[in-house]
């Protein structure tokens, strides 16, 4: 029998948010403290200059932070960039490493993310490392097999003191509002998970596979029903504590 798994609701802010966008994240807490609370563990993860701010207002309440990206080195000169024991400092929990914005702007790297995870287990992070294929790679047949060749070299060798999330990301779903079919989804996440257990034996087992391609409150609740989706990484969506609750709610 499959290893029973908590979900995990993960929200990316990405470039958005102000001082004013708290307002938000008080508005969540309220709706998360109704009735027995949330059945999911529940992270925003804002930009870095609200993350301080951020962890002190949802202290106490139902909701993690975590930050956005790392840089692999523990401190030196990296003028603009942010170490993982300066996220936890400021109070994250978890933090994004390998995003296919990071990969793709970035020009990061398996070895750079996986560098980067492995600074976040440092720090005592959970890092939320990101996989995920083109429409170009999807198209020609090979997803799959991308999404393989990341996993090995993102995901570090040693994690089972704090332990890893995953997050399948089709990156031509990401802001498109197209979504990848059920069946879709479910080869992919049955896919990925037997990848981890091969590599990991039974600590692949525990280990919370999201999903995250334009997840919303209309389509939450349909993906959240796959085997193997144990969770989303939510972007535009988790800007407003409505859409953000509902996903949580379906979770």
């Amino acid at each position: 029998m499959a290893r029973e798994i908590t979900p995990l609701v993960a929200g990316n802010w990405k470039m958005n948010g102000t001082g004013a966008a708290l307002a938000e994240v008080s508005k969540l807490a309220a709706k998360l403290s109704e009735g027995s609370g949330p059945n999911c563990t529940v992270v925003i993860c804002p930009p870095a200059t609200l993350l301080d701010r951020l962890s002190k207002a949802a202290s106490g309440t139902a909701i993690l932070s975590g930050g956005q990206d790392c840089h692999p080195a523990l401190n030196g000169a990296h003028t603009g960039d942010i170490s993982a024991q300066m996220l936890a400092d400021a109070g994250a929990r978890y933090v994004i490493v390998g995003h296919s914005e990071r990969r793709a702007n970035h020009a990061e790297t398996d070895e750079l993310v996986r560098r980067k995870a492995e600074a976040a287990l440092a720090a005592g992070l959970i890092p939320i490392i990101c996989v995920g294929e083109t429409e170009a790679e999807r198209r020609g047949g090979i997803a799959d097999a991308v999404v393989a060749t990341q996993l090995e070299g993102s995901v570090p060798d040693q994690w089972s003191d704090f332990g890893i999330v995953i997050a399948y990301e089709p990156i031509w779903a990401i802001g498109t509002g197209l979504t990848p079919t059920i069946a879709d989804i479910a080869e992919m996440h049955d896919g990925i998970r037997a990848l981890l257990l091969k590599r990991f034996a039974d600590r692949g087992e525990a280990v919370q596979l999201l999903y995250g391609g334009s997840m919303k409150p209309a389509n939450a609740a349909d993906i959240l029903k796959v085997q193997n989706v144990n969770g989303g990484l939510v972007g535009g969506a988790s800007l407003l504590a409505n859409d953000f609750h509902a996903i949580i709610s379906a979770a």
